[in-house]
């Protein structure tokens, strides 16, 4: 995977994507990926790359967390509706979700975030995530973990650990299934919202459609998330380029029709 870590807006889009393609068709790289960058740059770069018969991103690189959801407004949905995979990382919030600021005392070790610096909105998820793991059986960091997975099949969490303990605590995450119940405590404790338009559009849509909106879960639930692999390099000999022709004189409306080169 060859990331494009943070988008350079004083870079023209094609020149970019082009490269990329350029890389993947040498055969030196399989598959691209960009991080730090908005819903609408990553789309338009994959429909061009698409449009154009170039490779497109396969996988999206952002922050998640109980504290910081900010990719559920557009990313995720986006990167779900291109088949991309999902790397996320900094799953625990910098440890904060790990369980160690809820223990009597506080951290046992150093850590960079002091807990009164959490503020009511960190101390209550730190509660509930503890709560939540003591009634599953699991430890608090692999109730965070999972719930990153549970909300999309797309997401693939990235984990950052100092001892070998700590790998092996956060992988037991695979072997944690939350109840419908405790998905919802753990969000209600981080008073989350969309923002317009999404909940403009989760409030209008029974009285334009008869029927309430359904959650990403259950969009998710019953379709398999796209994947897209890399053509072979020996495959690639050919470019696909686009000219404009034309079609209604009337009209004045134009066709793409692609031709090889």
């Amino acid at each position: 995977m060859y990331w494009v870590h943070f988008w350079d807006r004083h870079t023209p889009m094609e020149e970019t994507m082009r490269a990329l393609d350029d890389a993947v068709r040498a055969g030196k790289i399989l598959y691209i990926g960009i991080s730090d960058a908005p819903a609408w740059v990553v789309a338009r770069a994959t429909t061009l790359a698409e449009w154009r018969g170039w490779t497109s991103f396969a996988g999206l690189q952002v922050p998640y967390n109980l504290l910081n959801r900010d990719i559920d407004r557009e990313l995720l949905l986006m990167a779900e509706e291109f088949g991309m995979t999902v790397a996320t990382w900094w799953p625990l919030a910098s440890g904060v979700l790990s369980g160690k600021f809820a223990r009597p005392g506080g951290p046992e070790s150093a850590t960079r975030i002091a807990p009164e610096t959490l503020g009511v909105r960190g101390h209550n998820a730190t509660r509930v995530v503890q709560e939540v793991a003591d009634d599953v059986g699991a430890s608090a960091a692999q109730v965070a973990v999972a719930w990153t997975r549970a909300r999309s099949q797309a997401i693939h969490p990235i984990l950052g650990v100092r001892t070998v303990e700590q790998l092996e605590n956060n992988l037991g995450a695979l072997d944690v299934s939350l109840p419908v119940d405790a998905v919802q405590r753990l969000e209600a404790a981080t008073e989350f919202t969309l923002g317009f338009p999404g909940d403009f559009i989760a409030a209008m849509h029974s009285g334009v459609f008869g029927a309430p909106p359904q959650t990403r879960r259950q969009v998710t639930a019953r379709r398999t998330v796209r994947r897209r692999r890399p053509r072979p390099p020996e495959r690639m000999s050919t470019r696909a380029e686009a000219e404009f022709v034309k079609v209604d004189e009337s009209s004045g409306c134009y066709a793409a029709i692609e031709s090889c080169s």
